[in-house]
């Protein structure tokens, strides 16, 4: 062991299979580009960025005993993501995630994350059962939230005691998925992290800019929100301060994993001890970088 920070990465761990083109693309578009596969999921993008910050990320999710499946977690080792306390099904295949990125930025995509959402609970045993903490002793560090999991396993997470000291930090897979995060909303220690779609969709409500939507988050129980939109302002609200901050101009090469990449960078600045303020323009600077590809995936 070292005494660098461990953060449990609770969620979504799956194969990313992507289609980019350097073009706008319409509906029924076929055109040359390239398609990657490389380990993705809402946890393990935020694993991945912060071990590249130094830290020692801890997975919490599920895993297919199946060829893909031993790939993946030999994958996720070898990028610095521990994988002692995931949970292997005998019966559930590991899960995949779709996405087809144009020059105008994500056209579509598909998440199976089924098996996540069959595992439930399991996953959390390794909080339970003392190889990571018990409800005696609950977990006191910080914790990476990923909104693929199940919307009651949520609301598990946001009433039980096994969390009661942990510093919350809590990412929507998607808009699509981003009113899963309702029951964490008035956690007094839970920070959210969202753009500005996914705030609206939390507040019932349309937002012009990031400081009105973090403030709007706030005002309806959140403890602390970060609200990003794309390429414009970036806001951080609590019920004492509102910061802002602007991502740098970059050239945008893939947008996948972006918002995963802001928050891990966001934690990661935070432990290191910075400043409000520094942390927010760190957390853009690296997710501009992402984006452009200087980044390696």
């Amino acid at each position: 062991m070292t005494d660098r920070p461990v953060v449990l990465c609770i969620g979504a761990v799956l194969w990313d299979v992507i289609g980019r083109a350097p073009l706008h693309l319409r509906l029924g578009s076929d055109v040359p580009g390239r398609i990657v596969r490389l380990p993705g999921g809402v946890a393990m993008n935020i694993a991945m960025t912060l071990a590249r910050f130094g830290l020692r990320p801890e997975l919490l999710t599920v895993v297919g005993r199946d060829p893909e499946g031993e790939e993946l977690l030999a994958r996720a080792a070898a990028l610095g993501c521990g994988t002692d306390f995931a949970y292997r099904s005998e019966d559930l295949p590991t899960d995949r995630y779709m996405a087809i990125e144009g020059a105008g930025g994500l056209v579509a995509a598909i998440a199976d994350a089924h098996s996540l959402e069959q595992a439930g609970g399991r996953i959390l045993a390794p909080l339970s059962d003392g190889r990571l903490a018990t409800e005696a002793a609950p977990w006191a560090g910080p914790v990476a939230l990923d909104g693929n999991l199940t919307e009651q396993l949520l609301a598990e997470i946001a009433a039980s005691p096994l969390f009661a000291a942990a510093d919350l930090r809590v990412a929507p897979a998607s808009p699509g998925k981003a009113e899963r995060l309702l029951a964490l909303l008035g956690h007094p220690r839970a920070t959210l992290y969202v753009n500005l779609e996914e705030a609206g969709l939390l507040c019932h409500d349309r937002f012009e800019d990031a400081a009105t939507a973090a403030r709007a988050l706030v005002e309806r129980g959140a403890a602390r929100a970060l609200v990003t939109d794309g390429g414009r302002t970036a806001s951080e609200a609590t019920a004492d301060r509102c910061l802002t901050a602007h991502p740098p101009e970059v050239l945008v090469t893939r947008v996948t994993g972006a918002g995963d990449t802001f928050m891990a960078a966001h934690v990661a600045s935070e432990l290191a001890g910075r400043a409000p303020q520094e942390a927010l323009e760190r957390a853009l600077t690296a997710a501009a970088a992402y984006v452009s590809g200087d980044t390696p995936t």
